[in-house]
């Protein structure tokens, strides 16, 4: 993390980011129908359920992917990136010892009241194997909950799907 980067510089590098993802989106979907169109392809490349690509290197897993807002109501200083990391260590590695990847950025959203709010935030992104989501849905859940408790905050978003990886 770089916390004297300038905010066009994190704009600059979100663009790249997001122009990749599209470019990665579009040549995967590409690659996708170039395999339905053929009659005879191996077992290794045929979808179980969305017709894409899968590798037989890989297995079912979910990515959790929550998003931690650093700003705060009522006239209360931001959430410092020491506060933060405290958080993490605290509460986070200790549900998910096997590894997590964090990523700073820049959020916006409506709060409750219908003002916009522009902060730094922090995006945590969490795989584990799929027959653990029941078991690792509640360490989720807690996650969510104590951030806002301790920072009084509205809410901490929090996006899952269903991916294939391997470590």
């Amino acid at each position: 993390m770089t916390p004297h980067t300038s905010r066009p510089a994190r704009r600059t590098r979100l663009a790249v980011l997001l122009a990749a993802l599209l470019c990665a989106a579009g040549a995967s979907t590409a690659f996708a129908g170039t395999l339905q169109e053929r009659d005879a392809r191996p077992a290794a490349v045929r979808a179980e359920v969305s017709g894409t690509y899968q590798s037989p290197y890989t297995k079912p897993f979910v990515r959790t992917q929550l998003f931690f807002g650093t700003g705060r109501h009522g006239g209360e200083p931001p959430i410092t990136e020491e506060q933060f990391m405290d958080f993490l260590d605290e509460y986070v590695t200790p549900r998910f010892p096997d590894g997590l990847t964090l990523q700073e950025g820049y959020g916006q959203w409506r709060d409750r009241t219908g003002s916009i709010n522009g902060e730094r935030s922090y995006e945590l992104i969490l795989l584990y194997p799929r027959e653990q989501a029941e078991a690792r849905d509640a360490d989720i859940e807690y996650l969510r909950d104590r951030y806002t408790e301790m920072y009084e905050l509205e809410s901490v978003g929090r996006v899952d799907e269903q991916v294939r990886a391997d470590f």
